[in-house]
């Protein structure tokens, strides 16, 4: 669809807008979330949907979304138990109509106004329009470095063109959509997905929001965890380096043995080296278990890819009749 096309949509208020919203324990936002969001999508398209995915909530989220949607353009999944943020935006995606696709949270950090900004730039053209943080000022000093070095390392491994300060907040056009759906993938890094299917992009900087109510559940380690996963999906390059340091260690360790037969031979006596020895025994195990370790990350890929298992289980869906 070329840009001027989109323009007479927006002009027009014809654009189907499919606002995706992830949620997890966010019963003290919910409501009043989807009041303001329904109030912004009406002023921007008369066709609109909202599709709320519950991540398997311990709180009463699910049963207000449930009552929310008794408006029809609200459209509720709730999935059999917690699959993790990155699987419920798969759902999401996979069951939107929209010509575009806008995703953001529910705790109000993603500014709604936003939103006309977005729609304005796919107008211009652009197929992925991504919310870009002003800053994260308002994170901890271990968590804005553990990002900084985690991109910086991704950008290295996988030379692809990844923000280090774009999150899930964006818009997707109809095109990106369909290329996000045709993965099959069951172990996911979104915003490495969002970089990977290429398409012409842009950003618009907005600034984070304070939470409403409750409090996120990404923890450090969980981060970790999402780091890791990021890394052994796109890019091979661990396994490639600990092959050369593998390498590199048997150079030295060949290096050493010929030096040590050759002072025998001249000498005639062997180094007193028990600590030597232990110390060298200690370093190539850590180094082995730390190879076996990564290629371990990788064969656990393998391991939850080929059992073919569903992306997700939904126990609970409303207004997708």
């Amino acid at each position: 669809m070329q840009a001027q096309d989109r323009q007479k949509q927006i002009q027009k208020k014809s654009v189907f807008i499919s606002c995706i919203v992830p949620v997890f324990n966010e019963q003290g936002t919910i409501e009043a979330f989807l009041d303001a969001l329904q109030q912004c999508l009406a002023s921007l398209s008369d066709r609109f949907e909202i599709i709320v995915v519950d991540d398997g909530s311990k709180d009463k989220t699910l049963a207000k979304a449930l009552s929310f949607a008794e408006n029809r353009s609200v459209k509720v999944i709730g999935l059999s138990r917690n699959f993790g943020k990155e699987i419920a935006l798969t759902a999401g995606l996979e069951h939107c109509k929209g010509d575009v696709a806008i995703m953001m949270d529910a705790d109000f950090q993603h500014p709604i106004e936003t939103l006309p900004h977005f729609l304005q730039k796919w107008g211009d053209g652009f197929e992925m329009v991504y919310g870009l943080r002003r800053d994260r000022k308002n994170e901890s000093w271990l968590k804005r470095n553990f990002a900084k070095i985690f991109y910086w390392i991704m950008t290295k491994c996988t030379r692809m063109d990844m923000p280090a300060h774009a999150g899930d907040f964006r818009l997707l056009d109809r095109k990106v959509i369909n290329a996000m759906n045709s993965f099959q993938e069951r172990t996911r890094f979104m915003k490495g997905l969002y970089a990977w299917v290429g398409f012409k992009k842009t950003a618009v900087v907005f600034e984070v929001q304070a939470r409403r109510a409750g409090e996120s559940s990404w923890r450090f380690m969980k981060l970790v965890e999402l780091a890791i996963t990021a890394i052994t999906s796109f890019s091979d390059i661990p396994l490639r380096i600990w092959g050369l340091i593998g390498f590199v260690i048997s150079m030295i360790a060949l290096v050493y043995a010929l030096f040590f037969v050759t002072y025998t031979l001249l000498y005639g006596v062997d180094f007193p080296g028990f600590p030597s020895i232990i110390v060298s025994v200690m370093f190539l195990g850590g180094i082995q278990l730390l190879s076996i370790g990564i290629l371990g990350e990788y064969i656990g890929r393998i391991f939850t890819e080929v059992k073919q298992r569903p992306k997700y289980i939904i126990e609970t869906k409303k207004n997708f009749d």
